[in-house]
């Protein structure tokens, strides 16, 4: 999810918890503002609301049973932005491959789905500093019969691997000596599980955070989470940085949005907000964990 976080999921669609494109808070701002990168904070703050992007997928940004939007990127959002002036959250759900592009079309204001800080997406947007760090993990089946511990024992043992579309543990199995005949790419959580109990892969490769999500849905079935671990790829650690992501012409609320990230996490307050999302204190950025820190690589 780490991909997480990441990277991710779905059709596009509109939820209940949705809202019309075009209503969208400040999906349309004036040339001038946005070469100036001055405006979408305050235009917010009029409209009294803002509108997000999320992909739909458990615990970064998704809709409960009730329709509502929530995760632990959405409900950081609510706290941020009510502490900003702006008390209304709503979501546009897209594919999570379609994030970005989304963003970047004004489709929505900003992305809150737990996405990895990446150098190659630092092209495109411009993050936030990130609300946690994220290790990798696999799930395998109860006993872990293949003996899937480390980065490399996927692509060793030969084992197929399941990742979700769009995620970064695509590249990191590819790297890591897994052949891409034995890559099978999911839509989302739930269709990597059922290819995982149907034998079509032998685990699925995804943050630790988003496969004890996983594991929770499925209690009491024969499946377990290795312990985590951090990818090292080309020679460098890939610590899992997961961040809102804005339009490069807004500065004011992403200036904005990291001010207030900073108050939450010098004054305690972040981990309350995120851990009824099985996130832990191992997960909270220290001050040196900043967007241009991941951006760089």
């Amino acid at each position: 999810m780490t991909s997480s976080r990441r990277d991710f999921l779905r059709s596009a669609v509109l939820l209940s918890a949705a809202v019309p494109l075009a209503a969208a808070g400040c999906s349309t701002t004036d040339p001038k503002e946005e070469k100036s990168g001055g405006g979408s904070l305050q235009k917010a703050k009029d409209a009294g609301k803002i509108t997000v992007g999320f992909a739909n997928e458990a615990p970064y940004g998704y809709t409960d049973k009730s329709g509502k939007l929530t995760g632990e990127a959405p409900e950081l959002a609510r706290v941020v932005f009510k502490e900003l002036g702006i008390d209304k959250v709503a979501g546009v759900q897209v594919d999570f491959s379609g994030l970005i592009a989304g963003l970047n079309a004004k489709r929505f204001d900003l992305v809150a789905a737990g996405m990895f800080i990446t150098p190659e997406r630092c092209n495109s947007v411009a993050f936030s500093d990130p609300e946690y760090v994220a290790k990798s993990a696999f799930m395998v089946r109860k006993g872990n019969p293949k003996g899937l511990l480390k980065q490399d024992d996927p692509g060793k043992k030969g084992v197929k691997v399941g990742v979700l579309e769009g995620a970064v543990e695509q590249g990191y199995a590819e790297k890591s000596g897994v052949k891409k005949g034995n890559i099978q790419v999911f839509a989302d959580q739930a269709s990597g599980f059922e290819g995982l109990k149907a034998g079509r892969i032998d685990c699925i490769w995804l943050t630790r955070i988003s496969l004890a999500d996983l594991l929770t849905k499925h209690e009491g079935e024969p499946y377990e989470v290795t312990a985590p671990f951090t990818p090292v790829i080309d020679g460098k650690e890939q610590f899992g940085a997961g961040a809102f992501a804005f339009r490069k012409a807004d500065s004011d609320l992403v200036t904005a949005f990291n001010g207030k990230l900073a108050e939450l996490k010098q004054g305690n307050r972040l981990l309350p907000i995120i851990q009824p999302f099985g996130f832990t204190q191992a997960e909270i950025p220290t001050a040196a964990d900043t967007a241009a820190k991941f951006c760089k690589g």
